[in-house]
């Protein structure tokens, strides 16, 4: 009778683990559906916005001139190289100063500092920093660049303070991909008699450049698109010649608000074939980086 009872206990348990078996996978399923309709409903949203763009851009964007003109006062007239040029240097220079000091103090954090409560501190400031809105960045660009420094509202203040704006999110996003590199591998160099720095060169950094550079996606794109501290650092929104490192400039999120703020209804289709050359010109930096990482992780 004993074993009877037991056996029966066995199976009842059998049966109500092969209940909670299935009712985990339906609610895995109801939420997969959730999710789906989410990222489906997103995808058509953004589908639509591209469309209604196209369709009152992509006539303005096909007219000759539109590209390698300055702007002009009338609306189916003129272009807008400077803001393109503006644009492309500011990506540049973001790229270049933002991405090396980025990934130094991300490698730092990771790898060489100790865990005490400053380097705690530290990160929690960086964590914060990455959400804080752009218009205070402009502030402290104005403060900083424009008067301490005295560059004035030059295109090296815009292109620093856009530094500041994608640093945060460079720090964090390195930080989780060199963490996510595995131990053994850092193990394995050190037992072979390789120094800390050769073990972070050749093998650590490789293995994190695939998600380091999604960070840096992330933050040019957004540093691209970027226009309230543009407009507090002083980008301005007519320019007749190419912006310098030192020279007032264009930038084509400027532009864009340029075009919208004008009453003339020809300006709103100038707007959107703007709104399609930085949709463009983010495809191809994001193409670019987007090349490289596929690259690495082939590589590696």
């Amino acid at each position: 009778m004993a074993t009877s009872y037991q056996g029966n206990n066995f199976i009842d348990s059998s049966a109500e683990f092969t209940d909670n078996i299935e009712k985990r996978e339906s609610l895995g399923k109801v939420f997969e559906i959730i999710f789906l309709l989410g990222l489906l409903i997103g995808l058509f949203i953004l589908a639509l916005l591209v469309f209604d763009i196209c369709q009152d851009g992509l006539a303005r964007f096909l007219t000759p001139g539109f590209l390698t003109e300055t702007p002009s006062r009338f609306p189916d007239e003129g272009g807008i190289r400077p803001a393109i040029v503006g644009s492309i240097l500011l990506a540049i220079i973001v790229m270049l100063v933002a991405v090396p000091i980025g990934v130094g103090a991300a490698l730092y954090l990771e790898e060489y500092a100790p865990k005490a409560w400053w380097t705690a501190i530290i990160e929690i400031n960086i964590s914060n920093l990455a959400g804080v809105p752009s218009i205070v960045y402009g502030l402290l660009g104005l403060g900083v660049f424009n008067y301490l420094l005295g560059f004035g509202p030059a295109l090296i203040s815009g292109a620093l303070t856009l530094s500041l704006l994608s640093l945060p999110v460079i720090i964090v996003t390195s930080r989780e991909a060199i963490r996510a590199v595995p131990d053994s591998l850092r193990y394995a160099s050190y037992g072979l008699g390789v120094t800390k720095w050769q073990t972070i060169y050749h093998h650590v950094i490789p293995y994190a450049i695939p998600g380091i550079l999604t960070g840096v996606i992330i933050s040019v794109s957004r540093a691209v698109g970027d226009a309230a501290c543009l407009l507090v650092v002083g980008a301005v929104s007519f320019l007749t010649f190419d912006p310098g490192l030192f020279q007032r400039f264009m930038a084509l999120p400027i532009q864009i608000f340029s075009y919208l703020s004008r009453p003339e209804p020809g300006f709103a289709n100038s707007s959107a074939a703007t709104i399609i050359v930085m949709m463009l010109l983010i495809l191809v930096l994001n193409g670019i980086a987007i090349y490289v990482r596929q690259r690495f992780s082939i590589t590696r």
